[in-house]
Protein backbone atom coordinates (compact mmCIF):
# COMPACT_ATOMS: atom_id res chain seq x y z
CA UNK A 1 0.00 0.00 0.00
CA UNK A 2 1.47 3.23 -0.28
CA UNK A 3 2.16 5.76 2.29
CA UNK A 4 -0.21 8.38 1.46
CA UNK A 5 -2.94 5.70 1.93
CA UNK A 6 -1.55 4.33 4.91
CA UNK A 7 -1.71 7.20 6.40
CA UNK A 8 -5.32 8.07 5.84
CA UNK A 9 -5.55 4.42 8.07
CA UNK A 10 -3.39 5.90 10.94
CA UNK A 11 -5.70 8.64 10.73
CA UNK A 12 -8.81 6.97 10.98
CA UNK A 13 -6.98 4.35 14.06
CA UNK A 14 -6.07 7.87 15.58
CA UNK A 15 -9.76 8.77 15.91
CA UNK A 16 -10.63 5.76 17.53
CA UNK A 17 -7.89 5.29 19.99
CA UNK A 18 -8.31 8.42 21.47
CA UNK A 19 -12.00 9.90 21.10
CA UNK A 20 -13.88 6.28 21.38
CA UNK A 21 -11.75 3.89 22.82
CA UNK A 22 -9.94 6.50 24.82
CA UNK A 23 -6.70 3.80 24.95
CA UNK A 24 -4.67 3.96 28.00
CA UNK A 25 -5.63 8.02 28.02
CA UNK A 26 -5.71 7.44 31.81
CA UNK A 27 -2.35 6.64 32.31
CA UNK A 28 -1.19 9.31 29.53
CA UNK A 29 -2.67 12.45 30.56
CA UNK A 30 -1.12 11.27 34.22
CA UNK A 31 1.97 10.73 33.30
CA UNK A 32 1.83 14.44 31.49
CA UNK A 33 0.97 16.07 34.46
CA UNK A 34 3.57 14.71 36.50
CA UNK A 35 6.52 15.45 33.72
CA UNK A 36 4.98 18.64 32.75
CA UNK A 37 3.71 20.23 36.38
CA UNK A 38 4.21 23.48 34.91
CA UNK A 39 1.82 23.72 31.65
CA UNK A 40 -1.99 23.76 32.08
CA UNK A 41 -4.88 21.54 31.01
CA UNK A 42 -5.26 22.19 27.24
CA UNK A 43 -1.62 22.04 26.95
CA UNK A 44 -1.51 18.62 28.45
CA UNK A 45 -4.37 17.83 26.16
CA UNK A 46 -2.63 19.27 23.06
CA UNK A 47 0.86 17.12 23.62
CA UNK A 48 -1.62 13.82 24.44
CA UNK A 49 -3.59 14.69 21.23
CA UNK A 50 -0.23 14.77 19.21
CA UNK A 51 1.24 11.67 20.95
CA UNK A 52 -1.65 9.89 19.60
CA UNK A 53 -1.08 10.84 16.24
CA UNK A 54 2.79 9.86 17.00
CA UNK A 55 2.16 6.17 18.34
CA UNK A 56 -0.29 5.10 15.27
CA UNK A 57 1.76 6.58 12.87
CA UNK A 58 4.39 4.43 14.24
CA UNK A 59 2.45 1.20 14.30
CA UNK A 60 1.61 1.47 10.41
CA UNK A 61 5.03 2.58 9.80
CA UNK A 62 6.18 -0.82 11.75
CA UNK A 63 3.71 -2.74 9.63
CA UNK A 64 5.07 -1.29 6.62
CA UNK A 65 8.68 -1.90 7.43
CA UNK A 66 7.64 -5.57 6.42
CA UNK A 67 7.45 -4.96 3.00
CA UNK A 68 9.94 -1.75 2.98
CA UNK A 69 12.87 -1.88 0.25
CA UNK A 70 16.34 -1.05 1.40
CA UNK A 71 16.30 2.15 -0.99
CA UNK A 72 13.35 3.40 0.13
CA UNK A 73 14.64 3.29 3.90
CA UNK A 74 17.89 5.11 3.36
CA UNK A 75 15.59 7.88 1.56
CA UNK A 76 13.34 7.90 5.30
CA UNK A 77 15.49 7.26 7.65
CA UNK A 78 18.78 9.18 7.63
CA UNK A 79 21.62 8.07 10.01
CA UNK A 80 23.41 12.08 9.86
CA UNK A 81 26.26 11.44 10.80
CA UNK A 82 27.35 7.58 10.47
CA UNK A 83 31.21 8.78 9.56
CA UNK A 84 31.85 9.13 13.75
CA UNK A 85 31.60 5.72 14.26
CA UNK A 86 34.43 5.14 11.89
CA UNK A 87 37.04 6.16 14.20
CA UNK A 88 35.77 3.56 17.08
CA UNK A 89 35.90 0.79 14.20
CA UNK A 90 39.12 1.51 12.68
CA UNK A 91 40.48 1.35 16.33
CA UNK A 92 38.58 -2.13 16.49
CA UNK A 93 36.01 -1.15 18.88
CA UNK A 94 32.71 -2.04 19.12
CA UNK A 95 29.82 0.55 20.36
CA UNK A 96 26.68 0.64 22.09
CA UNK A 97 23.91 2.88 20.82
CA UNK A 98 21.60 3.97 22.75
CA UNK A 99 17.76 5.64 22.06
CA UNK A 100 14.62 5.97 23.52
CA UNK A 101 11.14 5.14 22.41
CA UNK A 102 10.84 8.80 20.68
CA UNK A 103 9.82 9.24 17.32
CA UNK A 104 9.82 6.22 15.06
CA UNK A 105 12.24 3.54 16.81
CA UNK A 106 11.18 0.76 14.82
CA UNK A 107 12.89 1.83 11.49
CA UNK A 108 16.26 2.20 13.46
CA UNK A 109 17.22 -1.89 13.16
CA UNK A 110 16.49 -1.10 9.23
CA UNK A 111 18.47 1.75 8.83
CA UNK A 112 21.90 1.31 10.97
CA UNK A 113 22.71 -2.00 9.10
CA UNK A 114 22.35 -0.21 5.65
CA UNK A 115 24.40 2.90 6.33
CA UNK A 116 26.94 2.22 9.16
CA UNK A 117 30.17 0.02 9.01
CA UNK A 118 29.49 -2.01 11.97
CA UNK A 119 27.50 -5.26 12.34
CA UNK A 120 24.49 -3.74 13.91
CA UNK A 121 22.92 -6.17 16.89
CA UNK A 122 19.47 -5.12 17.93
CA UNK A 123 17.92 -6.53 20.84
CA UNK A 124 14.03 -6.81 21.46
CA UNK A 125 11.75 -8.60 23.36
CA UNK A 126 10.71 -11.19 21.05
CA UNK A 127 6.79 -11.86 20.23
CA UNK A 128 4.91 -14.64 21.36
CA UNK A 129 3.92 -15.74 17.84
CA UNK A 130 7.28 -17.29 16.83
CA UNK A 131 5.94 -17.55 13.45
CA UNK A 132 5.62 -13.82 13.04
CA UNK A 133 9.11 -13.40 15.17
CA UNK A 134 11.27 -15.49 12.85
CA UNK A 135 9.67 -13.58 10.30
CA UNK A 136 10.33 -10.42 11.70
CA UNK A 137 13.83 -11.82 12.03
CA UNK A 138 13.94 -12.63 8.40
CA UNK A 139 13.16 -9.04 7.60
CA UNK A 140 15.97 -7.34 9.66
CA UNK A 141 18.62 -9.41 8.26
CA UNK A 142 17.94 -8.73 4.89
CA UNK A 143 18.96 -4.98 6.25
CA UNK A 144 22.04 -6.21 7.53
CA UNK A 145 20.44 -6.08 11.42
CA UNK A 146 20.50 -8.89 13.35
CA UNK A 147 17.75 -9.15 16.22
CA UNK A 148 18.58 -10.42 19.98
CA UNK A 149 16.60 -11.71 22.09
CA UNK A 150 16.85 -9.40 25.53
CA UNK A 151 17.04 -13.03 27.60
CA UNK A 152 20.32 -13.69 25.74
CA UNK A 153 21.96 -10.19 26.46
CA UNK A 154 24.92 -11.87 28.33
CA UNK A 155 25.48 -14.37 25.84
CA UNK A 156 25.24 -12.10 23.22
CA UNK A 157 27.85 -9.91 24.37
CA UNK A 158 30.25 -12.54 24.89
CA UNK A 159 29.72 -14.94 21.81
CA UNK A 160 30.53 -10.91 19.25
CA UNK A 161 33.34 -9.93 21.85
CA UNK A 162 35.78 -10.24 18.89
CA UNK A 163 33.09 -8.79 16.22
CA UNK A 164 32.96 -5.34 15.71
CA UNK A 165 29.37 -4.42 16.26
CA UNK A 166 26.86 -1.78 16.99
CA UNK A 167 24.56 -2.96 20.20
CA UNK A 168 21.34 -1.02 19.28
CA UNK A 169 19.76 -0.93 22.83
CA UNK A 170 16.31 0.94 24.05
CA UNK A 171 16.58 1.38 27.43
CA UNK A 172 14.18 3.74 28.96
CA UNK A 173 11.12 1.80 29.75
CA UNK A 174 10.97 0.15 33.18
CA UNK A 175 13.04 -2.50 34.71
CA UNK A 176 11.85 -5.88 35.74
CA UNK A 177 13.91 -6.27 38.71
CA UNK A 178 14.20 -2.81 40.67
CA UNK A 179 17.02 -4.16 42.97
CA UNK A 180 19.40 -3.99 40.13
CA UNK A 181 17.83 -0.78 38.91
CA UNK A 182 19.48 3.08 39.18
CA UNK A 183 17.44 5.99 40.22
CA UNK A 184 17.54 9.47 38.53
CA UNK A 185 15.68 12.23 38.92
CA UNK A 186 13.90 12.17 35.36
CA UNK A 187 10.64 14.25 34.24
CA UNK A 188 10.61 15.03 37.88
CA UNK A 189 10.25 12.06 39.44
CA UNK A 190 12.05 9.15 41.15
CA UNK A 191 12.78 7.09 38.12
CA UNK A 192 14.04 3.24 38.12
CA UNK A 193 16.86 2.47 35.25
CA UNK A 194 17.76 -0.56 33.09
CA UNK A 195 21.08 -1.44 34.47
CA UNK A 196 22.18 -3.37 31.63
CA UNK A 197 23.56 -0.51 29.26
CA UNK A 198 26.06 0.46 31.78
CA UNK A 199 26.40 -3.03 32.93
CA UNK A 200 27.80 -4.12 29.75
CA UNK A 201 29.83 -1.21 28.45
CA UNK A 202 32.00 -1.19 31.74
CA UNK A 203 32.34 -5.01 31.39
CA UNK A 204 33.77 -4.81 27.87
CA UNK A 205 34.81 -1.34 28.03
CA UNK A 206 32.63 -0.37 25.19
CA UNK A 207 31.75 3.54 23.92
CA UNK A 208 28.23 4.21 23.80
CA UNK A 209 26.09 6.46 21.61
CA UNK A 210 22.79 7.99 21.84
CA UNK A 211 20.84 8.30 18.67
CA UNK A 212 18.67 11.26 18.59
CA UNK A 213 15.55 10.68 16.53
CA UNK A 214 14.07 13.55 14.98
CA UNK A 215 10.69 13.46 12.31
CA UNK A 216 11.44 15.79 9.56
CA UNK A 217 8.09 15.16 7.89
CA UNK A 218 5.23 12.82 8.26
CA UNK A 219 7.60 9.54 7.44
CA UNK A 220 10.67 11.26 6.94
CA UNK A 221 12.70 10.76 9.75
CA UNK A 222 16.84 12.01 10.93
CA UNK A 223 19.47 10.42 12.77
CA UNK A 224 21.95 12.17 14.77
CA UNK A 225 24.49 10.16 16.37
CA UNK A 226 25.79 11.87 20.04
CA UNK A 227 28.99 10.76 21.82
CA UNK A 228 27.64 9.84 24.88
CA UNK A 229 30.43 8.15 26.97
CA UNK A 230 34.22 7.61 25.71
CA UNK A 231 35.62 5.07 28.57
CA UNK A 232 32.61 4.13 30.71
CA UNK A 233 35.10 2.88 33.19
CA UNK A 234 36.35 6.37 34.42
CA UNK A 235 32.77 6.95 35.54
CA UNK A 236 31.52 6.06 39.21
CA UNK A 237 28.25 3.67 39.29
CA UNK A 238 25.03 5.05 38.23
CA UNK A 239 26.80 8.15 36.20
CA UNK A 240 26.93 6.46 33.04
CA UNK A 241 22.73 5.74 33.66
CA UNK A 242 22.21 9.48 34.81
CA UNK A 243 23.87 10.99 31.96
CA UNK A 244 22.06 9.07 29.34
CA UNK A 245 18.16 9.64 30.81
CA UNK A 246 19.61 13.91 30.88
CA UNK A 247 19.77 13.36 27.07
CA UNK A 248 16.72 11.98 26.92
CA UNK A 249 15.19 14.28 29.15
CA UNK A 250 16.33 17.32 26.83
CA UNK A 251 15.13 15.26 23.47
CA UNK A 252 11.72 14.64 25.50
CA UNK A 253 11.10 18.34 26.80
CA UNK A 254 12.05 19.25 22.59
CA UNK A 255 9.62 17.26 21.10
CA UNK A 256 7.41 15.37 24.00
CA UNK A 257 4.51 14.40 21.67
CA UNK A 258 6.97 12.28 20.29
CA UNK A 259 7.80 9.90 23.46
CA UNK A 260 6.00 6.68 24.24
CA UNK A 261 3.29 7.88 27.09
CA UNK A 262 1.15 4.99 27.34
CA UNK A 263 3.14 3.04 28.97
CA UNK A 264 3.44 3.02 32.89
CA UNK A 265 7.14 4.70 33.36
CA UNK A 266 6.61 5.01 36.85
CA UNK A 267 5.16 2.04 38.33
CA UNK A 268 8.12 1.11 40.27
CA UNK A 269 9.25 2.35 43.75
CA UNK A 270 12.04 2.75 45.14
CA UNK A 271 13.15 0.28 47.75
CA UNK A 272 16.50 0.22 50.20
CA UNK A 273 19.14 -1.52 48.35
CA UNK A 274 23.10 -1.15 47.82
CA UNK A 275 22.47 -1.87 44.00
CA UNK A 276 20.24 1.02 44.13
CA UNK A 277 21.86 4.52 43.44
CA UNK A 278 20.49 7.94 44.25
CA UNK A 279 21.45 10.93 41.38
CA UNK A 280 19.91 13.49 42.51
Amino acid sequence: MPFWLLYRLSDLLFLLLFYVFRYRKKVVIKNLENAFPQKNTKEIFYIARGFYHNLCDIHIERIKGFSISKRTIVKRYKILNPEILLANYNKGESVIALAGHCSNWEWGAFAGGLQTIHTNIAFYKPLSNRYIDNFMQRIRAKCKTKLVSIYTTARTFKDYKNTLCVYLMIADQSPSNVQKAYWVNFLHQDTACLHGPEKYACLYNLPLYFLDIRRVKRGYYEVEILKLIDNPNDYKEGQITEKYMQILESVIRRSPENWLWSHRRWKKKRINSPLCTSNQ
